[in-house]
């Protein structure tokens, strides 16, 4: 497959002042932010800048910026908007605090199966008290996300900032629907109303705070309670227990995961420090493990390791993931992702099983180079800074011309190392339109070819231009678009080639393999 395209300018405005800080963290190129009626900063690779609450915000990159808006967990954070250099240990983590935000993942430091644990242990709370938390841990799992696509999007904004106080009036005015609607949505997708819903989210983001070290307060304020007696008797009522019994029995843990949250509530502090400047801030441990509950989407989710592993599982199967594998998680399928220790995972995008026929995970591997787009792609399909013209279904078209670079491979290869190399450039290079310059080969690489796979070389470049406009039809990819991937100029031309291989014209071919799924 050719290399990755290149990275577009994008922009996000919010003409609306934000309840929430936002940071702003340029991996490479630059980006133009302006806050308010203040100066337009230039942020350049390796910087961030805070946005304090409050404030209106426009973001414009250049062509070739990853930069990650991030809503960070922190107290005490600047009250003025600050840039600030991020160092390089810092730079993964902040990858993965985007992911956390805009994934079901949850990676805090602590799991809540070693709080069920916990509460199992001899030696820990007394054992009413522990079946009682042992009740609660069973409760903890966060809302289901509604599939309705308006009520999803109130989900996942209340999921990111539970504390948003905004009216079912205003949250339909917000997501241009109606009041009637949202409700309706909210009910038959979850079980639970509107109000239901957004407690239980608030009381899940609390169990997380409490759980990494934050205090009562400081919590109930930061998910959206007016006071510590109303989050208290909303905590007990949902947990049967208080939010102070339930901190105490995480801090009497014989090596339990207490410390590990201070680590993060520490994290916390040495951000804020990194911002202003207050002396050395220390580089992040390494990345806890994170994993989902089990849960099913409404869409085909495109998920990509961009470090270290992890795996997937599906019911009794599971798909192991390395780094670089990008892989395609069924719609309506229960699963649960799970990635290790010092691993980064990004979301790269959504289908609609109307655009992807998908009965099971589907996985392809990119190569390094491709990380800067990826990260674009997953900035741009998780945040609402995005280029002018984006199409959620680009990363579609990219996936599967990745599968079939790599499915081509099934046509037989020689294995005479120039041979070999000669039929690796010409796949990583169909299409491009000074390809044929670069076909003659000397004597011995056309008998090697012949000898090894059966095939002339220019036999075999036919049959693997052949197979990668297969896989790219029964993919879904229009045919006129496969004509200039597999390199012809002129979608008669390659009509009447793949008519002449394969016994069937592209759209018949097409049609054939959607009614065999």
């Amino acid at each position: 497959m050719n290399g990755p395209p290149a990275i577009p300018a994008a922009q996000a405005r919010s003409p609306r002042r934000s309840a929430s800080p936002l940071l702003l963290w340029v991996r490479t190129g630059t980006a133009q932010v302006r806050v308010d009626e203040a100066a337009t900063l230039t942020v350049r690779a390796g910087e961030g800048v805070w946005m304090p609450a409050g404030s209106r915000r426009e973001i414009v990159t250049e062509p070739g910026t990853v930069a990650f808006p991030l809503w960070p967990e922190v107290g005490g954070g600047p009250s003025e908007t600050t840039r600030f250099e991020v160092p390089e240990g810092w730079q993964d983590w902040l990858i993965q605090q985007f992911n956390l935000q805009v994934t079901p993942f949850h990676g805090l430091g602590y799991s809540w199966d070693a709080i069920a644990d916990l509460l199992r242990r001899p030696g820990s709370p007394p054992a009413a008290i522990a079946g009682r938390h042992h009740a609660a841990a069973a409760r903890h799992d966060p809302p289901p996300t509604p599939k309705a696509e308006v009520a999803r999007a109130v989900a996942e904004e209340l999921l990111r900032d539970p504390a948003l106080d905004l009216t079912i009036q205003q949250w339909a005015v917000r997501v241009l629907s109606s009041p009637r609607t949202l409700l309706r949505h909210f009910v038959a997708d979850t079980g639970l109303t509107f109000e239901q819903w957004r407690l239980r989210c608030r009381l899940c983001a609390a169990v997380e705070l409490l759980a990494t070290g934050y205090g009562v307060d400081a919590v109930a304020a930061r998910v959206g309670f007016a006071s510590r007696n109303g989050f208290t008797r909303a905590f007990r009522q949902q947990y049967e227990m208080t939010p102070h019994e339930f901190t105490s029995a995480l801090a009497v843990r014989p090596g339990g995961d207490r410390a590990v949250g201070d680590g993060v509530v520490r994290r916390g502090t040495d951000l804020v420090r990194m911002m202003r400047g207050d002396g050395t801030s220390l580089a992040p441990d390494l990345l806890p493990q994170v994993r989902t509950p089990p849960h099913a989407n409404d869409n085909h989710v495109l998920s990509w390791v961009y470090r270290g592993s992890g795996y997937l599982d599906t019911g009794d199967q599971r798909y192991e993931r390395q780094r670089g594998d990008a892989t395609w998680i069924p719609a309506e399928i229960e699963h649960v992702t799970v990635l290790r220790q010092d691993s980064v995972s990004l979301p790269l995008g959504n289908a609609s099983p109307r655009d992807l026929q998908l009965t099971a995970p589907l996985q392809v591997q990119f190569s390094p180079a491709w990380d800067d787009y990826l990260m674009f792609c997953s900035v741009s399909a998780r945040s609402i800074l995005q280029p002018d013209d984006y199409d959620p279904r680009q990363i579609l078209d990219l996936f599967a011309e990745q599968v079939a670079a790599q499915r081509a491979l099934e046509v037989p290869m020689p294995t005479e190392p120039h041979a070999r190399k000669a039929a690796l450039h010409y796949l990583r290079h169909i299409g491009e339109p000074d390809a044929s310059a670069a076909h003659d080969l000397p004597t011995d690489l056309h008998r090697a070819f012949r000898t090894e796979t059966g095939m002339t070389f220019s036999r075999w470049r036919y049959a693997a231009r052949m197979r990668i406009a297969r896989n790219l039809l029964a993919a879904g990819a229009k045919p006129s678009a496969i004509a200039r991937r597999v390199g012809y100029a002129h979608l008669p031309t390659f009509t009447a080639a793949f008519l002449r291989f394969h016994g069937l014209s592209p759209r018949e071919y097409q049609e054939r393999e959607t009614a065999q799924v």
